[in-house]
């Protein structure tokens, strides 16, 4: 595969045959060359050059600098396809639709919380479930599920989980209207219902963070970050079984439609229908309640934390100022106008692994962060950091308004369970005082540092190309997994 370096931190793969199938588009990689070489590791760069084949394809097909194989698109990959007539791709959500990160501020230092950490992830952990299959502590009929997926946090709200801050404060204000839940199958609700307000298992997590460095002390203090060793709380979880099922089901519609259309991609993965057919519809439908169903979650565990931190600290929300700063997508597909070679156009922006990362004064976002830009929440992993950004102008031109979600893999999580045994890595973390709190060694061992990329090389490469600006780090004193 022809790679050219086209400038820094930007590598071309321009349009060319995949076997019976040519690119429409070039590929763009945002990568320095530490993150190039490890890219290059694995299918990403196949699998974004085969998603450059999909018919109206706009512009280019995007790996950013988290990039990494994934199903059918690489994780860390975007793309905007004709919202008319171009194709959609459950592949290019994902399975976890609507994994995403929120970042809650709060007014404690770190000496306050030190002292009472360990009671304080012991009380977080027995409130909030966690692990694979775990079950959420919030009992709901099929109605009441319905009316959560259909009404996004507007539920949350209406049933007394939400601030009317914690709306404004969410990516499309927690609610994708496109929502029907007559269309999900009893599958997917049956696999959901006991789930909601759980945290799941795998890289899903909340940390319980400190502020290591301002960058932009203007921003930060908008956002209510005003010196080290601030406490924040971030939260990463999605949709869990719902949205599994939802996308499970959708592949099989979209790969039965493909037949009944003639429709031919390079990997069958990759599977697609053009938007303006019924299965795609019903797809977007589906995936809009799976969406709802992730806001819905995040929340609840949101609204947990809170009480779990009152009844720790002996302090109302407000004094503890449980704020949140803002809470982002990571596996979505959005229709949003973009400008392509001059023309204003409507497009399926597909964001596999990616955070949307607009920039000042873009209509979609907050009105008390228009002046600032969109945050863009990068996480990282549980021996790294994780970051606090700004979307910038360069954004809408490079990216569709798109960073990195994350650290992004090196390895498999077998391997890793195989190379970083879960007690070292417990130890590990315990001397750099960060304290662990898991459903299993296991899933330790599989998430442990070294089997991600350094988050502060793939943060750099977006903040340098201009796509988005570094505001806070923060790094993690107590974490609890799935």
């Amino acid at each position: 595969m022809d790679v050219n370096k086209i400038g820094k931190n930007v590598y071309e793969i321009t349009p060319t045959k995949i076997g019976n199938f040519q690119m429409k588009v070039p590929v763009h990689i945002y990568a320095n060359d530490y993150i190039f070489d490890k890219i290059k590791s694995d299918r990403t760069l196949e699998q974004i050059s085969n998603v450059a084949t999909l018919k109206g394809i706009q512009k280019h097909a995007i790996a950013l600098s988290d990039a990494h194989q994934g199903y059918g698109f690489c994780i860390g990959g975007v793309a905007g396809t004709d919202a008319e007539s171009g194709m959609i791709s459950p592949g290019g959500v994902g399975y976890d639709i609507n994994c995403g990160v929120r970042l809650l501020r709060t007014s404690l230092k770190e000496n306050d919380v030190r002292k009472i950490l360990p009671t304080l992830l012991d009380a977080i952990y027995r409130n909030i479930p966690s692990g694979l299959g775990s079950r959420g502590k919030i009992k709901l009929n099929y109605s009441q599920l319905d009316d959560l997926v259909d009404n996004g946090l507007n539920w949350a709200f209406d049933n007394g989980y939400a601030l009317e801050n914690d709306l404004k404060h969410c990516e499309e204000n927690g609610f994708l209207k496109a929502a029907d839940s007559s269309l999900v199958s009893e599958k997917a609700k049956q696999r959901g219902i006991n789930q909601m307000g759980s945290l799941g298992s795998g890289n899903h997590f909340l940390e319980i963070q400190k502020v290591d460095k301002i960058y932009n002390p203007e921003i930060a203090k908008k956002l209510g970050f005003y010196e080290e060793n601030q406490i924040s709380v971030m939260i990463h979880t999605g949709s869990r079984a719902y949205g599994h099922q939802v996308c499970t089901d959708s592949l099989r519609m979209v790969e039965k439609a493909m037949k009944d259309y003639e429709i031919n991609v390079p990997d069958r993965e990759l599977a697609c229908v053009p938007a303006d057919t019924k299965v795609a519809q019903n797809y977007l439908t589906q995936m809009a309640c799976a969406a709802n169903f992730g806001f819905n979650n995040r929340q609840l565990i949101t609204h947990w934390i809170r009480e779990t931190f009152v009844k720790s600290f002996k302090k109302d929300i407000d004094e503890l100022d449980l704020s949140l700063i803002y809470g982002v997508c990571h596996n979505i597909l959005k229709i949003e106008d973009h400008n392509v070679d001059g023309t204003k156009m409507k497009l399926n922006i597909h964001r596999k692994g990616a955070t949307r990362a607009f920039p000042p004064n873009h209509p979609e976002i907050p009105q008390d962060y228009k002046d600032i830009g969109q945050p863009a929440l990068i996480p990282g992993t549980m021996g790294s950091a994780s970051y606090l950004c700004v979307g910038k102008e360069k954004a809408m031109d490079l990216s569709f308004g798109s960073t990195a979600h994350g650290a992004g893999r090196l390895m498999s999580r077998h391997k890793a369970d195989r190379m970083y045994p879960a007690r070292e890595v417990q130890e590990d973390l315990a001397k750099k005082g960060i304290l662990i709190k898991a459903a299993s060694l296991k899933v330790i061992a599989e998430e442990a540092p070294g089997a991600y990329k350094d988050v502060d090389q793939v943060v750099q490469v977006s903040h340098d190309l201009g796509i988005i600006e570094k505001v806070v780090r923060f790094v993690p004193i107590g974490v609890v997994k799935g």
